[in-house]
């Protein structure tokens, strides 16, 4: 369901020079409200289909559940509500899940865009087995 929202949201993946973009059309990327030396961080900018940004982080909260698969995705996504955690900050779970949410729209306009497949661990060191 996920997926085709995408599509239909998205309608062209040429719409996009950078794939990165789509997670700031999507509203999932941090408000900004600098002033003078302060920079705190805000929650996402909820702009852009409602419906379809729900779905991603609905996803991303899955992946990073005890069910979710692994892969890089997921080892990232962990690494940040660790991160977190140690650093005492409230609402560690819910910050990685917005990230993943964005970086999973970022992934999904890539492979669309690129027209090619899905490698859930590509960035991990995989083993050569012994010979």
């Amino acid at each position: 369901m996920t997926a085709l929202t995408f599509v239909l949201t998205i309608e062209d993946p040429e719409r996009f020079e950078q794939s990165r973009d789509v997670g700031a059309y999507l509203g999932l990327v941090a408000k900004k409200k600098q002033s003078g030396k302060r920079d705190p961080q805000l929650g996402i900018t909820k702009t852009g289909d409602g419906m379809l940004r729900k779905l991603l982080v609905n996803c991303a909260h899955h992946i990073l559940g005890y069910r979710g698969a692994d892969s890089d995705l997921r080892r990232w996504g962990l690494g940040l509500v660790e991160a977190g955690q140690r650093a005492g900050k409230k609402g560690a779970r819910s910050r990685a899940a917005s990230a993943v949410a964005r970086k999973l729209a970022v992934l999904l306009h890539r492979l669309w865009a690129g027209e090619s497949q899905y490698e859930p661990l590509r960035n991990s060191a995989v083993a050569a087995p012994a010979a």
